[in-house]
């Protein structure tokens, strides 16, 4: 049984950026999503692609000569381009800045709503069911009792397994369970829109930002930055990560920008257009950002699109940005979660994973370090949270 308060993918889900890598900087989470894009593209496959999946790959962009490669460059099928000539001849729309471009040829961009649809599809032939209402209270005595609110009434429902499958609400229900997970939210946003100036190409891969940038405000708007207390940091340096990809077909016209910044934990909001949580600012911000990568992008600086969607989702996260998957509090509980802006191109192996450690199955190498069971290993903790590169875009 599925108990959610709402629609299943209509939370953070909705706010998906819907594209997948193989690109991190450890072997475990290389695997791990590597397992996640072998059952997607059987599924692709099995469906006739009904949740159109591309295979355009990442383009890691620096204005570096010397491009760092991850260490699992052995696990990834990727190239670095360093010529001038060939950077302007296969990534024609990037900044004539960019001096080295890490090609990811395992990566590209799907509907995450079809993925789910089918797969909800499945559930239900397979005997699953459905309850539309939150649990607020879990006891347990060799087997779980959950107290459900539904529209009408509240009801118990009584299982032999609990999953703690709650994205940004994950703490309050191990909380529930007697356990506190090592988990926070930050807010991330995108904006799409209709890119009427033809400033993307429709075949460009998923593009990242490696450097760190200003915006290129005037002198007025610097100075006016710099006197309010909340916005003065928008004149200082800024994170890299800028990002932009064609949403859609190569045939459509809309773009998808994003950028992810923020790094202030907040509690989520039941409402995720609410005006704690996103910054009306945002917008301008990251189109600014987007220029210094895609030049051709900067019409939108002068004359912003009038119409865009403006959404943000949470990312909930460990310090060291992996997952956890498996065993929590009383036996016959588990949890999937931390799965930050990774949460679509993942979940294939996240369900399947914890799936078969509920089954007793044959587990995959990475199965300990993605479950709570990696904080026993503090030298793998301690290396992976001093890490500079976290994997987050």
């Amino acid at each position: 049984m599925l108990i959610d308060c709402r629609q299943p993918m209509s939370y953070t889900s909705a706010q998906s950026g819907d594209n997948y890598r193989n690109w991190w900087p450890h072997p475990t989470m290389t695997a791990f999503t590597n397992d996640s894009i072998d059952q997607m593209t059987r599924l692709a496959h099995d469906t006739g692609n009904v949740f159109n999946m591309t295979e355009r790959g990442y383009v890691l962009a620096t204005r570096r000569q010397d491009a760092v490669v991850p260490n699992t460059q052995s696990d990834i099928d990727l190239e670095v381009v360093t010529d001038p000539k060939q950077i302007r001849a296969r990534f024609p729309a990037l900044s004539e800045e960019i001096r080295s471009v890490i090609h990811v040829k395992r990566g590209g961009d799907f509907a995450s709503q079809q993925l789910s649809a089918w797969m909800l599809e499945r559930f239900r032939e397979n005997g699953g069911k459905r309850m539309h209402g939150e649990v607020f209270e879990i006891t347990h005595d060799g087997v779980f009792s959950m107290q459900v609110i539904t529209a009408d009434e509240t009801k118990t429902v009584r299982s032999d397994v609990v999953i703690n499958a709650a994205g940004p609400f994950a703490n309050a229900v191990a909380q529930m369970l007697g356990e506190t997970l090592p988990i926070k939210n930050i807010y991330q946003q995108k904006i799409a829109f209709d890119d009427h100036f033809a400033a993307i190409p429709r075949n460009m891969p998923f593009s990242i930002d490696l450097d760190e940038k200003t915006l290129g405000w005037s002198d007025e708007e610097h100075a006016m930055l710099a006197s309010d207390p909340q916005l003065q940091g928008l004149t200082r340096t800024m994170p890299a990560g800028t990002h932009c990809r064609p949403d859609g077909s190569e045939q459509g016209t809309r773009v998808k920008l994003g950028w992810a910044y923020n790094a202030v934990e907040s509690p989520p909001q039941r409402d995720l257009a609410n005006e704690a949580a996103i910054d009306p600012h945002f917008p301008e911000i990251v189109i600014r950002g987007a220029t210094a990568l895609i030049p051709s992008l900067r019409p939108y600086v002068d004359a912003p699109p009038t119409r865009f969607a403006h959404y943000g989702g949470y990312y909930t996260m460990t310090e060291e940005n992996w997952p956890l998957i498996g065993s929590m509090g009383p036996p016959g509980s588990f949890v999937v979660g931390a799965l930050s802006g990774f949460g679509s191109m993942s979940a294939c192996a996240a369900g399947r994973l914890c799936a078969t450690t509920i089954c007793g199955g044959e587990l995959p190498a990475y199965a300990n370090e993605l479950s709570l069971r990696r904080y026993e290993n503090r030298k793998l903790i301690n290396e992976l949270q001093g890490s500079p590169d976290k994997g987050l875009l």
